[in-house]
């Protein structure tokens, strides 16, 4: 296939798009390969699309080897599946919603179990048919309350969703690990640096999860893992090790102490080491010795909200997205003036576990805060904090919750070093649901004994359309994109960079042998400068760029690699088959 630059739906920008922040973003836009139409949602010009498809293909090849099959489900859903599973309410503000004219509901799918589950249910009725493996590549909405970087973080999305169905754990095991291998595969091809790292369940549902995560400074997910032990998580899902617990017995008595105006860690930890409290510690007080009480407003599915108290060591802050994840479905909110002027118990800077309890609100603390752990805490009063206060003697929480930050040095959930943290852009998510939705529609089969068996399920998700992003985050340099062959939107692009007639002539005869051996040439025949030539092709990032210029009349051209960099010069008559053989390697 050739196609000529001079009649390409092509426009290449010189600034960087107002909107951009992130390299991914800015390339994509000044490239022609995307369009901002609205936040979050992008239209696909022709070089994009020839990216996108051929990451697709990929996707496509490696589930087809697995034995996966390819379905197509409508993206316009009833309510009544995620009705009877929930996720209507659960997924909260990110589900798009609307109505038909008869003001029935409907929603635009963020992803399809439920709808997989139905059709299984609808198709099988025996043993026999299991194991099945089904999967689309289809478009998905999600209303992202913050769309941002361009395709890495949009609201209407091309996602591959597949779904295993098998008879037992063995069965699922089996499928969950053909698709871990599968992804392997995927994102090698794609040439994409990637950890697999653990990770939570979320409003999938269902027990073990992993992540594939694309290794990006520009990522919103933070990761850790061990060097010592190979252990990686994605924070959300890193459990803290607790300590053992301490006896209670000879422990000093909590002591309320006068704090005027300690509304801060920093100005209760300067409070202690000027009033003589080291001394009883045996050292100098720091923030970890005291207990941060956290107060946040949970909005549950059902609409009912509930204020609760989080406590954390006071040197560590509440990560947002921990948190979340360790309240899903519940949504967090802050608490408003509103709520303090109704609780008054509720003094700001000087908060402590006992008036929470005593007030009936929850009171949830990190592991660190485990029985026989004395702290530095409020007491509940404005200017007052109370020293040693005992957990398992002096207060009780109603439970623990991973909430905490993650730092570079913590040690290990496996005990065997100390945790690096890193960044990273989600890019597949494989879950053992489990019968999580085969039991919300009785999807049974019958067993090889005649009896119902209810079928396990597994569900595999890779971002397709953010896949271009990460690529082009990962791959590009300060000229431009640099595609890897296996998803260049062509082979080669060559490149006329001198107006005489001969050069012309010789382009033209160039690019047709290179067409006649199969390859895809982008063809830049504009009769625009040599420097704006060159400035483009680095940009669109073909991973060759042949020149035929002034040593044309010599019998030479020059090939260049985009991703090296470097450059040769070939003989003109030869330059066709040395080519073909670097395409096809």
């Amino acid at each position: 296939m050739i196609t000529r630059l001079s009649r390409l739906f092509l426009r290449t920008l010189r600034d960087d798009p107002a909107d951009a922040d992130v390299p991914s973003h800015k390339l994509l836009v000044r490239a022609g390969y995307v369009r901002r139409v609205a936040p979050g949602v992008y239209s696909w010009l022709p070089l994009g699309l020839r990216v996108l498809r051929r990451v697709e293909d990929v996707v496509r090849q490696e589930m087809d080897v697995m034995g996966a099959q390819e379905i197509s489900l409508p993206a316009l859903l009833p309510r009544d599946p995620y009705e009877t599973t929930n996720r209507w309410t659960e997924y909260g503000d990110a589900l798009f919603r609307l109505q038909d004219r008869k003001g029935a509901d409907y929603l635009l799918g963020p992803t399809h179990e439920e709808l997989f589950a139905l059709t299984v249910k609808g198709e099988y009725n025996s043993y026999k048919d299991l194991p099945v493996i089904l999967y689309q590549i289809q478009t998905k909405y999600r209303d992202e309350e913050r769309p941002r970087a361009g395709i890495l973080r949009g609201r209407e999305f091309i996602m591959k969703d597949s779904y295993s169905f098998d008879l037992d754990e063995d069965g699922l095991k089996a499928s969950y690990d053909a698709h871990r291998e599968a992804y392997q595969r995927i994102f090698d091809r794609l040439r994409v640096k990637y950890v697999i790292v653990a990770a939570t369940s979320g409003a999938m549902g269902g027990s073990a999860s992993e992540e594939f995560l694309a290794d990006s400074p520009v990522g919103e997910d933070t990761y850790v893992r061990c060097v010592e032990s190979g252990y990686a998580a994605n924070v959300e899902a890193v459990i803290t090790p607790a300590p053992a617990p301490l006896p209670l017995e000879g422990q000093p008595e909590a002591v309320v102490h006068d704090t005027p105006d300690t509304p801060t860690i920093a100005t209760l930890v300067d409070w202690a080491n000027s009033a003589g409290i080291a001394e009883q510690f045996g050292r100098p007080v720091t923030a970890a010795d005291t207990l941060k009480n956290v107060m946040v407003k949970l909005r549950h599915p059902d609409g009912k909200s509930e204020i609760v108290g989080i406590g954390v060591p006071g040197d560590r802050e509440v990560d947002d997205k921990r948190l979340g994840a360790a309240v899903e479905p519940a949504e967090v909110e802050l608490l408003t003036e509103a709520d303090f002027a109704a609780n008054p118990f509720l003094v700001k800077g000087y908060i402590g576990p006992k008036a929470l309890q005593a007030n009936g609100v929850r009171y949830l603390v990190d592991p660190r805060v485990g029985t026989g752990t004395s702290w530095i805490t409020g007491a509940d009063a404005k200017g007052k904090h109370v020293v040693g206060l005992v957990a398992g003697r002096d207060f009780t929480p109603d439970g623990t919750i991973e909430a905490a930050e993650v730092r570079d040095g913590d040690p290990s959930p496996d005990g065997r070093g100390p945790l690096v943290a890193s960044r990273g852009i989600e890019i597949g998510h494989i879950f053992q649901l489990g019968q999580k939705y085969t039991n919300a529609f009785d999807v049974d089969v019958l067993g090889e004994n005649g009896k119902p068996v209810r079928l396990t399920m597994g569900s595999y998700g890779i971002g397709v359309s953010r896949m271009v992003a990460v690529i082009a985050e990962q791959q590009h340099d300060d000229k431009g994109l640099r595609w890897p062959a296996e998803i260049a939107p062509y082979d080669v692009h060559v490149v006329i960079a001198n107006k005489d007639d001969a050069a012309r002539a010789g382009a033209e005869e160039v690019v047709a042998g290179l067409h006649a051996h199969g390859l895809d040439v982008l063809f830049d025949d504009r009769t625009a400068s040599p420097g704006v030539k060159f400035k483009d092709a680095e940009l669109l990032g073909m991973p060759l760029i042949l020149v035929v210029g002034r040593g044309w009349a010599d019998g030479k051209v020059e090939l260049r690699d985009r991703f090296t960099g470097e450059s040769e010069e070939l003989p003109a008559d030869s330059a066709v088959a040395t080519v073909v053989s670097r395409v096809r390697g």
